[in-house]
């Protein structure tokens, strides 16, 4: 790899665990930092886990802020991190590993599950920002490769 590619490589990681502590921290400034605009006639999206797409800088956003309001505590171990960059395109997959708490108040934690998911960025003047965040609930085990169908 490439000088130039492996610094393209550690400036999309680096967006993309700046994502994940926003959402940490519940920081919406830092949120709307880390996301692209729309412009070009494209527009940015997002896929939650069990929602709809959705579009626009604007809707994006708000769902941040509804999530974010009604979560009182969350934290992610990122495994299975692997980036491809395609010119002034970069694909970021990754497990998220997801701990949360109870209710404002609760001491008790539990694990939260496991999403999957594509976060795709773009090269902006400004640096890389988030495109398209897609992610994806794990609903059983890891399938064993061994296993037949």
């Amino acid at each position: 790899m490439s000088a130039e590619a492996a610094a393209d490589v550690a400036a999309v990681e680096s967006v993309n665990q700046e994502f994940y502590a926003a959402f940490e921290h519940a920081d919406l400034d830092r949120m709307s930092a880390v996301w692209g605009t729309d412009e070009n006639g494209y527009e940015i999206g997002c896929v939650h886990p069990g929602w709809p797409l959705l579009r626009g800088r604007s809707e994006v956003l708000r769902s941040w802020a509804l999530i974010m309001a009604n979560t009182p505590y969350i934290q992610f171990v990122l495994t299975d991190v692997q980036v491809r960059v395609f010119g002034d395109v970069a694909v970021l997959t990754c497990a998220e590993n997801i701990l949360t708490a109870g209710e404002a108040g609760e001491s008790s934690f539990a694990a939260g599950g496991r999403v999957v998911s594509t976060n795709t960025f773009t090269r902006t003047p400004d640096g890389w920002r988030l495109w398209l965040h897609h992610g994806s609930p794990v609903l059983q085990g890891e399938v064993d490769e061994d296993e037949e169908s």
